[in-house]
């Protein structure tokens, strides 16, 4: 039987795994966005985000501080 913390462990390891492929998977996107540029979906939405932390000024800057350091853990 395992126990509550395996049973997290176990949720974590399977989240990063998901998270990982997202990242590809955005990844690929940009990619595929860059070399047939008639869309704009993929890099247009990056540039609203990252444009939307630049408005808020410090603010931004922080919360995107923090977002990076979630990340990174």
């Amino acid at each position: 039987m395992a126990t509550f913390k395996d049973t997290l462990q176990a949720i974590n390891d399977w989240l990063k795994i998901f998270t990982d492929f997202g990242l590809a998977v955005l990844l690929a996107f940009v990619i595929i966005d860059i070399l047939f540029g008639q869309t704009d979906l993929v890099l247009g939405n990056i540039q609203k985000i990252v444009g939307s932390f630049a408005d808020k000024g410090v603010v931004g800057l922080i919360a995107l501080l923090i977002f990076l350091l979630i990340y990174r853990r």
